[in-house]
C-alpha cells in the first residue's frame, strides 16, 4: 500500500509539541488516550502510521516520565470486555504493565476509579501487590461534576489519596475508556498546588484531529469507530469565538469543557486554556504527506465499520442504531457500500455458494 503518513516525522514533532508543553509547569499530567499498543485504526486510516508509534512515543519520553494506570471499579465487577482483543478491561491492564515494564517505562501505580465496594477490586489489589505496584482507591464525589467547590476542596479531591511522583511528565491512561484519566489527573493537580507544585493538565488523542476539516474521512472514520459511544464530531466554539478559527474536536469535550475550565482555574488560579482544543498536543496533520492517499485509506476504514457493525447487528452483539449512524456517515460522504472491494468479492462469493447450493 502506498504511504501517505510519515511515522518518523510524527514521533519528532510529537515528541517537541508534547516537551513544549511540559516546559510550561512544574510539573505535567497528560491524559493519554486510545490505545498504547496495536493502534491498528490509526495504521488503517493514515497507511504509513506504525501500530507501535505511540510505545515508540513514550520511549523517547520514558527518561523523564511515569504511568499511572486508572480502570472502573465498575468494568473490573461486570469484568468488561475488550472487544477488539477479547479479553477483559483487568487483564488488557496487567497486560499493558507487562509490556511497559519490559521496555523500561516506569509504571507507578493503578488507580481504582468510582469504588463503591465491588468485592472483586481485591483480587486486582492483589494481582497487583504481587507484581510490586501500587494501587489507590478513588471514590465517586458526592455533587461532581456541577459543585465545584465541593469538588475542588478536601471534601472533594483532597479525599483521594495523593499518589506520589518523581517525574516531570505523569502519563495518565487506562485499558478503556470512561476509566476516569481526567478525574485522576485533576485530583493529583490539587494535590500538588496544594503542596506548591505548579502542575497542569494536557490531553494527548489521536482523533478527532483538531486541524483537518470536520468532513476529513479521517475525522469522519474516529466517527464511525466510536458509533457505539455515539461520539459526534464538531466545530469546537470555544475554539472559534477565542481566536476565530475553526477547530474540531467532539462533543463529549466540548460540552464539559466549561466545568473542566472553572475546575482547573479554581486549582490554578489562573486560567490556562481557552478551549477544548487548547489542552490538546496532537501533531497528526502536520506528517500526513498524501492526502489524497489517507482519505481513501479512511474512506475503506469507513465502509470497513459499516460491514464489522452489521455483522455484530446480525450476531445481537449491537444495537441497530450503531449501524445505522455508520450508513448515515457514509451518506455524507457519498461512499456506497459495494466500493470496499474486498467485501465484493466476499458478498459475489456468498451468491454463488448460494446459487450451487439450490443446483443439488
Amino acid at each position: 500500500m502506498k504511504k501517505g503518513f510519515d511515522s518518523e516525522l510524527y514521533l519528532k514533532v510529537q515528541a517537541e509539541k508534547i516537551e513544549e508543553r511540559i516546559n510550561m509547569f512544574d510539573k505535567l499530567y497528560l491524559e493519554f488516550g486510545g490505545k498504547i499498543f496495536d493502534d491498528f485504526h490509526a495504521s488503517r486510516v493514515l497507511p504509513g502510521f506504525e501500530p507501535d508509534n505511540k510505545i515508540r512515543l513514550l520511549e523517547k519520553l520514558k527518561e523523564q516520565s511515569e504511568v499511572i494506570f486508572c480502570i472502573n471499579a465498575s468494568d473490573i465487577e461486570k469484568s468488561k470486555m475488550r472487544e477488539d482483543y477479547g479479553i477483559s478491561y483487568e487483564m488488557e491492564l496487567i497486560r499493558l504493565i507487562d509490556n511497559l515494564s519490559d521496555l523500561d517505562i516506569l509504571v507507578n501505580s493503578v488507580v481504582i476509579t468510582m469504588f463503591t465496594g465491588q468485592k472483586t477490586v481485591k483480587n486486582l489489589e492483589e494481582k497487583l501487590k504481587q507484581k510490586g505496584i501500587k494501587s489507590y482507591i478513588h471514590r465517586p464525589i458526592e455533587g461532581y461534576p456541577n459543585d465545584i467547590e465541593r469538588i475542588v476542596s478536601d471534601e472533594g479531591y483532597g479525599k483521594n489519596p495523593y499518589i506520589e511522583t518523581t517525574k516531570k511528565l505523569v502519563i495518565v491512561t487506562a485499558p478503556g475508556p470512561n476509566s476516569g484519566k481526567l478525574g485522576t489527573a485533576l485530583s493529583q493537580l490539587y494535590h500538588e498546588n496544594k503542596r506548591g507544585v505548579k502542575a497542569g493538565y494536557a490531553k494527548f488523542e489521536t482523533f478527532p484531529v483538531w486541524d483537518l476539516n470536520l468532513m476529513h474521512p479521517v475525522n469522519v472514520a474516529y466517527e464511525a469507530a466510536t458509533a457505539d459511544l455515539g461520539d459526534v464530531n464538531m466545530i469546537d466554539s470555544f475554539h472559534l469565538e477565542a481566536y476565530n478559527k475553526n477547530a474540531v474536536n467532539y462533543n463529549r469535550d466540548i460540552s464539559t469543557f466549561p466545568i473542566l475550565k472553572n475546575i482547573l482555574t479554581k486549582i490554578t488560579g489562573k486560567v490556562i486554556y481557552q478551549s477544548p482544543t487548547d489542552m490538546g498536543v496532537n501533531m497528526i496533520s502536520k506528517c500526513i504527506t498524501d492526502d489524497k492517499v489517507v482519505r481513501d485509506a479512511a474512506n475503506m476504514e469507513i465502509i470497513r465499520r459499516y460491514y464489522n457493525a452489521l455483522a455484530n447487528y446480525k450476531q445481537e452483539l449491537c444495537s441497530k442504531e450503531e449501524v445505522d449512524r455508520i450508513e448515515i456517515l457514509m451518506n455524507r460522504l457519498n461512499l456506497s457500500k459495494d466500493m470496499r472491494k474486498v467485501a465484493k468479492v466476499a458478498l459475489d462469493a456468498k451468491k454463488e455458494k448460494r446459487a450451487r447450493s439450490y443446483c443439488y
